[in-house]
């Protein structure tokens, strides 16, 4: 079953019609949406009968408990999934099609694009709904040039590489929950916590500030490709990379502070 989902990902889908391929990523951004609420109600379905703690939260924080349940399960999709398109398969490599790579999609591409602007959707929704219990501008800036930028490569198919790779630094996400979740739980001073902050600090260092390097080395040497990108496309690879990489850094300088305060007063305390 996985070897013929991942198979069928990779066939290229220029040849379906538009009106086929605009079906097929409208469905699968509903099934994106439908995703994250289904996980929303599972998470606090769960959290209930097997977390004793979540029963004692307040409305607010039972909000954000659930709300980072499919925050976290979008993480792992999307990552895997970049991983497996960006390495393992071969849709991405030079000179395996005659396409170019600024041009390249598969079904599979189309399909985790698609799910990730329904959960962008989703939990953008949420921010602003109960703003800013669940964030502040900072993530409203970020979801909201993440929601373009994937909009605008999934429309055109163009530029799905690049998306595929900021996808991939999704993959921190789940230390990032991780840590919230102890902390509500009163876990701040376990060695779970340490060393899912450990984690997240070097999760953070590659996926989120080397991948964007090796992510604008590509970028150059392929920028008589990027050229050929529509004009809206063209300029959003040029802008909303380099300001979310500079939100990547200012955030790694707020982890890598907590990481060193969590790991001096657990020093002091031996």
């Amino acid at each position: 079953m996985a070897s013929l989902f991942f198979s069928s990902g990779l066939m290229n889908i220029a040849g379906y019609s538009s009106s086929g391929r605009e079906i097929h990523w409208l469905f699968s951004v509903f099934a994106g949406v439908i995703m994250c609420k289904i996980v929303y109600e599972l998470t606090g379905a769960f959290s209930l009968l097997f977390f004793k703690g979540y029963a004692k939260l307040n409305d607010a924080e039972k909000l954000e408990w659930n709300n980072r349940g499919f925050s976290t399960v979008h993480a792992l999709v999307v990552a895997v999934s970049s991983l497996y398109l960006l390495l393992f398969s071969d849709l991405f490599d030079e000179g395996s099609y005659d396409e170019l790579i600024i041009n390249r999609r598969s079904t599979l591409s189309d399909t985790i694009l698609g799910i990730s602007l329904g959960y962008f959707v989703s939990d953008l929704a949420m921010i602003l709904w109960h703003f800013p219990a669940l964030g502040g501008l900072e993530y409203v800036l970020h979801h909201g040039l993440s929601l373009l930028s994937i909009f605008l490569s999934v429309v055109s198919g163009q530029g799905q590489i690049y998306i595929l790779m900021v996808l991939f630094s999704e993959s921190t996400t789940p230390f990032v929950n991780l840590r919230w979740y102890l902390d509500v739980a009163g876990k701040k001073n376990s060695e779970l916590y340490i060393c899912n902050g450990v984690l997240l600090f070097l999760g953070w260092l590659v996926a989120r500030i080397l991948l964007f390097v090796f992510f604008f080395y590509h970028l150059l040497i392929h920028f008589d490709q990027v050229k050929k990108v529509f004009p809206l496309g063209f300029y959003s690879l040029l802008t909303v990379p380099p300001l979310l990489a500079m939100m990547n850094v200012v955030w790694l300088w707020k982890i890598t502070k907590g990481m060193l305060k969590t790991l001096s007063k657990a020093r002091h305390s031996q």
